[in-house]
């Protein structure tokens, strides 16, 4: 009888691959192109980011360099003898505390002499910072005996002044004259006679303008008929009678033109000085003086000019008797720039010219060294205690996993935990650093002791076991052996840590370190506010100076976070240790 349980049983069918075949060889093929066209998707994502951020950081820093200059005018002022009283010459409070207004004024009236009238000194005087007679202040103080002196001194000139240097001004046309030209006056009210009909060009622009107006009107005007609006048809017709009286204007060629702000400003410059045109005609212009004529005399063709302000006067924020000192002092080489000191050495202010971050910087060095004081120590300790001494059990396990779930809670929750605790139930006082510290270390914590048990956990357990091989205690084994090793790694968690509180605004708005705040803080409890928060503060103001010291504030920032971030770089390569 034959034992079937000897017989050899068959073993698994194998299939073979011809690996040769043409159907193996496409196979193969459409695995490389797969592969090829997932690096190609990877390199073009990482392209794409890299774009975004170039534009992103090449934008922020377009729009924070002019927060890093400033103009000024460096005149010659005279100090008076009687500035303050004889007795008092040597006490710097009493200089500090002395009227440099009129001293400001006489300066710039010497430097643009003939300005008459109060509405033109305003005008002129409007264009130094309430700032600037600080330097001159501070210099006089230092050095009483400069006294009844003429100084040479660098005048801060006010926001408005400062961005027109930058380019938020106007364009500038300048057209050279073909015959001769006659003032009526050097002052006021004067007429510019020019028999060869040198403004014919200019009449035949204000008409085409005049003639586009016309036309603007008539379309709103249909516009205002079509709509449901309470009086919409009077409206239009009231629209329609002004459309047709300029286009009534712009066919009569050969009449005189009135100019307005929401036309391009003519000026007309002849013998040292210059004249807005009110009234147009292809060969005289009315208008009134800017900067005082030196004479009446004529004017040779080659000594007069037609300036044209491109940009209208009602779509600026200087206006043109502004423009036109600006330019005189420009001429006279009187416009200086230069780096802005005061932008890191003073406080916030509400004149842009004069706010700076260094309130905000102090601020934000207090808040982080509190929150460094207390977050790095208990965080640590905690970080040991879990990875090395507390007992697995479900009491830990429910500590690991709150731990995880505070790491991802929405940073204005520890805002509102602080703003209930620290400010209501233990009155600590508001916006101070103290408050804005303790709210980052709850916000850091999780952070600190995530990264310090992963750091501890990357420490070869040999280096324990061989401590307590040759008689170290648990304890011993831990803190002469374990720790040292995992440090690296621990302080760059601390560091990523810090720079991410270094960043947050939510839970600071909550703490009430939203006020404004000119003096710089000197100690934890002072009111004070920080760099993120002086962003947003910068952001919400409607002057345009503030938004260049918004990117200002926004680099400088960055420029925190690389360097806290490529220090946890340095730290990472310079002490890790490949196992």
């Amino acid at each position: 009888m034959t034992d079937i349980s000897a017989q050899p049983t068959a073993g698994p069918l194998r299939r073979r691959v011809d690996t040769t075949s043409p159907e193996a060889q496409a196979a193969v093929r459409r695995r490389y192109r797969s592969e090829a066209r997932f690096r190609t998707y990877g390199l073009l994502a990482i392209l794409t980011a890299a774009v975004f951020l170039v534009v992103l950081l090449i934008d922020i820093g377009a729009r924070a360099l002019p927060a890093f200059t400033t103009t000024s005018l460096q005149l010659n002022v005279a100090v008076p003898s009687d500035l303050v009283p004889a007795d008092q010459k040597n006490n710097p409070a009493a200089i500090r505390g002395a009227d440099f207004l009129p001293v400001m004024r006489e300066a710039l009236k010497t430097a643009i002499p003939g300005v008459q009238g109060r509405g033109p000194e305003r005008t002129l005087l409007r264009l130094l910072s309430p700032g600037a007679p600080d330097d001159l202040r501070e210099r006089l103080a230092a050095n009483p005996s400069l006294i009844g002196t003429t100084l040479k001194v660098p005048l801060l000139l006010s926001a408005t002044a400062d961005l027109y240097f930058k380019g938020a001004g106007t364009p500038i046309n300048t057209r050279s004259s073909r015959g001769a030209a006659t003032p009526s006056g050097t002052t006021g009210t004067i007429t510019v006679s020019a028999p060869g009909n040198d403004f014919s060009e200019n009449l035949v622009t204000v008409k085409l303008a005049v003639a586009e107006r016309a036309q603007a009107l008539a379309a709103e005007a249909e516009r205002t008929a079509r709509s449901s609006a309470p009086n919409a048809a009077e409206r239009a017709n009231e629209l329609r009678a002004e459309a047709a009286a300029m286009a009534a204007r712009a066919k009569d060629t050969a009449a005189a033109e009135t100019l307005d702000s929401r036309l391009p400003s003519l000026l007309v410059e002849i013998n040292g000085g210059l004249v807005k045109v009110s009234q147009l005609a292809a060969d005289r212009i009315e208008g009134d003086v800017l900067l005082p004529l030196a004479s009446t005399n004529e004017a040779k063709a080659s000594d007069w000019r037609i300036v044209t302000y491109v940009t209208p006067e009602s779509s600026r924020k200087i206006g043109d008797q502004e423009v036109a000192f600006l330019e005189r002092f420009k001429a006279n080489g009187q416009v200086e720039k230069g780096f802005n000191w005061r932008f890191f050495t003073s406080g916030d202010s509400r004149e842009p010219e004069l706010a700076g971050i260094r309130g905000a910087i102090v601020g934000t060095a207090l808040t982080l060294l509190v929150t460094l004081v207390l977050c790095v120590p208990v965080g640590v300790a905690a970080a040991i205690y879990l990875e090395e001494f507390a007992p697995k059990n479900r009491f830990t396990d429910i500590i690991e996993v709150n731990i995880n779930n505070l790491a991802a809670v929405p940073s204005i929750v520890f805002g509102l935990l602080g703003l209930a605790m620290f400010l209501n139930f233990f009155g600590l006082p508001r916006s101070a650093p103290l408050v804005g510290g303790l709210v980052l270390a709850l916000l850091v914590l999780p952070t600190i002791i995530i990264a310090s048990r992963a750091a501890l956990k990357a420490v070869p357990p040999s280096i324990k076991e061989a401590a307590l091989g040759v008689g170290a205690s648990h304890q011993q084994a831990i803190f002469h052996h374990v720790l040292p090793l995992a440090m690296p790694g621990i302080m760059t968690g601390t560091i990523i840590g810090m720079a991410h509180a270094l960043g947050e605004t939510a839970p600071l708005l909550m703490i009430g370190m939203v006020a404004f705040i000119v003096d710089v803080p000197t100690s934890v409890t002072d009111a004070a506010t920080v760099l993120p928060v002086q962003i947003f503060l910068w952001s919400d103001l409607p002057e345009l100076a503030f938004k260049a010291k918004t990117a200002g504030a926004i680099v400088v920032l960055l420029v925190f976070l690389f360097v806290m971030n490529g220090t946890a770089i340095w730290l990472r390569k310079r002490f890790e240790r490949r196992w």
